[in-house]
């Protein structure tokens, strides 16, 4: 069985800086700490109000990191430019509310699969690997691997949210949900990525799934990161994640 790959968010270290102002902490240090400590890849999300990652951290991050950069972006125009000077390893499409807290849903490929469509083959012929951030639903799969798109991320906030409220019942249904998709998108031939909300406790029924590809995780890493530090919180989801592909 394939690695199970760790691509780790560091939105929210850019969110405490921008909470004071000024440069500390400063998310290029965080995510090479993470390259050190077992990340396999460093996902950064640019929002079109720049809330946390700013256009200088991108800048920072394609010059010092070793491993791949994942660049979420909504598909604008500034941000497909951006994207393009750039050239990423790989670019995560998601959906964006000035509003929302945190992505509170997936993209709707189905509704716009030829807009989408278009907009992604500069991207590919750049050479970027382009990702769906898609609920796990076979109608938005089904449109992503239509327009193109090699790899999907699939939203596990419903079962995170679960899990975490003691909803037991909702929780073995998000599962089984992502289950089934995860196995689908394998089948129509997607590299298939879960993320958003996964916790130490959370993690081991998704990374148990064989067609799992990779996980992002920012938040609670970030949170952890607090108590134990960067590395030693990467180091615990490391574990936890490969106990569980491991059969443990």
């Amino acid at each position: 069985m394939d690695k199970l790959r760790l691509g780790v968010n560091i939105d929210h270290v850019a969110t405490v800086r921008n909470a004071r102002g000024g440069n500390v902490p400063d998310p290029v240090r965080a995510a090479l700490i993470a390259q050190d400590a077992g990340a396999d890849g460093i996902t950064a999300h640019l929002r079109e109000d720049r809330r946390h990652i700013i256009d200088s951290d991108i800048d920072g991050l394609m010059e010092a990191l070793r491993v791949p950069l994942n660049f979420e972006m909504a598909a604008t125009d500034e941000m497909q430019a951006i994207a393009l000077r750039h050239k990423p390893h790989a670019v995560c499409l998601v959906p964006e509310k000035r509003e929302e807290r945190t992505t509170e849903g997936g993209l709707d490929v189905v509704a716009n699969d030829n807009a989408l469509a278009a907009f992604i083959e500069p991207l590919r012929g750049a050479g970027a690997r382009v990702s769906m951030f898609v609920a796990a639903d076979k109608a938005q799969l089904d449109a992503s691997a239509r327009i193109g798109a090699p790899v999907v991320e699939l939203h596990a906030g419903a079962y995170a949210d679960a899990w975490a409220e003691g909803d037991w019942a909702t929780r073995d249904d998000e599962l089984a949900k992502i289950t089934d998709m995860v196995a689908y998108g394998a089948s129509i031939g997607l590299e298939v990525h879960v993320g958003h909300g996964l916790t130490y406790d959370s993690v081991g029924p998704i990374a148990a799934l064989p067609q799992v590809a990779e996980l992002n995780i920012g938040h609670f890493i970030i949170g952890e990161a607090i108590f134990r530090g960067l590395g030693p919180a990467i180091a615990e989801m490391r574990r936890c994640m490969d106990e569980a592909r491991n059969g443990g």
